[in-house]
């Protein structure tokens, strides 16, 4: 299959560089994120190769018109839709089928310095997650919740 043509997708209105593809295999109920990058923010282009996930993107860019909502899909090896995460945004998935490979692609390199993450379950977002109790990884558990992070989120920029 053909996960990726340039020139189609620029006709889409995605016209960003993608410098580094990321693979992840997960089980049922793990839960990955919310996850971004600041000041190297990451746009990412995500599918589900195999099984399915809940995929969710936050607006967490301060001064955007859509800051703070979130948009929830689900995503299949079946469907094999994908899913275009802009830079400023914050990502997560959880898995919720028996297991789940899930690929995207990325616009800037993973920096652990940049490395940062939103709370999956902070009250102010609301996110209607498919589980109450995910497994989540040691680092997702320390996350903080979006008004903590205030002084590092990203600040949005106006299309021309």
């Amino acid at each position: 299959m053909e996960t990726y043509h340039e020139h189609r997708y620029r006709e889409a209105g995605i016209d960003e560089h993608f410098v580094q593809d990321n693979f992840s295999r997960s089980i049922r109920n793990t839960l990955r994120g919310l996850h971004f990058q600041e000041p190297h923010a990451q746009g990412k282009l995500v599918m589900a190769l195999e099984g399915t996930v809940y995929d969710v993107v936050v607006d967490i860019r301060k001064g955007s018109p859509t800051f703070g909502q979130w948009y929830g899909v689900e995503l299949s090896g079946k469907s094999l839709q994908q899913m275009y995460v802009p830079p400023g945004c914050a990502h997560g998935f959880c898995v919720t089928s028996d297991q789940a490979c899930f690929l995207y692609k990325c616009t800037a390199y993973y920096s652990p310095k940049d490395d940062r993450g939103i709370l999956w379950n902070d009250p102010a977002l609301g996110i209607l997650w498919p589980v109450s109790q995910p497994i989540l990884s040691a680092k997702d558990q320390t996350h903080r919740t979006l008004a903590a992070m205030d002084a590092e989120l990203p600040f949005y920029r106006a299309m021309r």
